[in-house]
């Protein structure tokens, strides 16, 4: 196992009814930007709940945050911050809505170019002037809403951004909140959720017990719910154990002491600016096809989630390793999300577009080994196809 540090700060509020104690949980005297996104938080009533919460704070709402949160959107609301002397942000969404909030706690009293934070990182923000943040999460995927990172979209591409005071200072974390979702956002959350766990897992052995059998727990509860929570909504078991696997699956803890690979998001994200392909389906085309191409580097942990997640027992390595990633597809595809990048109406000609994009972006050695270059990139777009 490598050494690590291991912080996470954000307090957690799990559980039926309890966005009145957001009372409690914002200081009394602050001036609050309340951000989301559709028009879903208003017609379902939470947004009137949130602000009902926030008593008499003087409150300010920014919609209009898009599925991608975009550059010029964000920057839009931090102007406002500014302006209305923000100082608490609470993001009432789901992850595009939290991470677009994040960029916002740093943009807001950033003195400089604000989009150099995509591509130079944060280094350059002044810590004293980051806006506090909490988040009250209305879709179980991302997992932003116990961790200090966010992915923003410039003209220039899709950015991931990080700072360890962008961690929220809390969460509610409220299952029924998420019962009025279309199938397929709930869907896309829990392949998203299931691809953040293996880009930590299925890489290479480091005797790291503790995070391998977390890690294969949640993948098994979303094995076990997935379907049952995208067929009934309103089964509160199902959605509360999708709601904890999914923050659990990217709050750091199984990703402490163990290699990382990241390569599924990097290309997929290439595909969401591409065609405009839901985030999480993008990595459900690529990760199946990125395991067989990277299959050798992967073996003895693709052999130990078949048979510790999918009780893959019998046959060959190469067999059980056939049948993992087949199984893995199988599931996607039995949540109703597509695994083809010919079933998004992309041409196998636009692979080209995507292999270009990810070298002007520098993504030209990704994965655990840094081994995927663009012609392993390539290979594994043209698997996906």
């Amino acid at each position: 196992m490598f050494n690590f540090d291991y912080r996470n700060p954000t307090h957690i509020v799990f559980g039926k009814d309890r966005l009145a104690e957001i009372d409690k949980l914002v200081p009394q005297q602050a001036r609050v930007l309340v951000l989301y996104g559709g028009g879903s938080v208003k017609k379902f009533g939470t947004l009137d709940a949130v602000t009902k919460a926030l008593g008499n704070r003087h409150v300010v709402e920014f919609g209009g945050i898009e599925a991608n949160p975009r550059y010029e959107t964000l920057m839009k609301a931090a102007v406002i911050a500014k302006a209305e002397h923000i100082d608490f942000l609470l993001a009432v969404g789901g992850g595009s809505v939290m991470d677009g909030t994040k960029f916002v706690a740093l943009a807001t009293h950033f003195e400089g170019d604000t989009a150099t934070l995509l591509w130079n990182g944060t280094a350059a923000v002044d810590s004293s002037k980051i806006l506090p943040l909490a988040t009250v999460a209305t879709l179980p995927a991302t997992g932003s809403e116990m961790n200090a990172f966010a992915v923003v979209s410039h003209p220039k591409g899709k950015f991931g951004v990080h700072h360890p005071q962008c961690y929220p200072q809390f969460s509610v974390l409220d299952p029924s909140l998420t019962f009025t979702l279309p199938k397929i956002q709930v869907a896309n959350g829990v392949v998203d959720a299931f691809v953040h766990v293996c880009e930590q897992y299925v890489t290479y052995a480091a005797d790291a017990r503790i995070q391998d059998r977390f890690a294969e727990g949640i993948l098994q509860t979303l094995i076990e719910v997935g379907a049952v929570t995208v067929a009934n909504p309103e089964d509160y078991n199902a959605r509360a154990n999708l709601v904890w696997a999914a923050t659990n699956a990217l709050n750091g803890l199984i990703g402490t002491g163990v290699p990382q690979d990241w390569a599924t998001h990097m290309i997929g994200h290439e595909l969401t600016a591409r065609f405009g392909i839901d985030h999480a389906q993008t990595l459900a085309i690529v990760m199946p096809s990125l395991w067989q191409v990277c299959r050798e580097q992967k073996r003895t942990k693709l052999l130990q989630y078949g048979e510790r997640v999918w009780h893959i027992t019998e046959g060959s390595e190469d067999e059980r390793i056939d049948a993992a990633i087949s199984k893995t597809r199988e599931f996607f595809e039995s949540l109703g999300i597509k695994t083809r990048l010919r079933d998004y109406d992309a041409a196998k000609a636009d692979i080209n577009d995507i292999i270009a994009a990810l070298e002007a972006h520098h993504m030209t050695k990704l994965g655990e080994h840094q081994t995927i270059t663009p012609a392993v990139s390539r290979q594994i777009l043209e698997l996906a196809w």
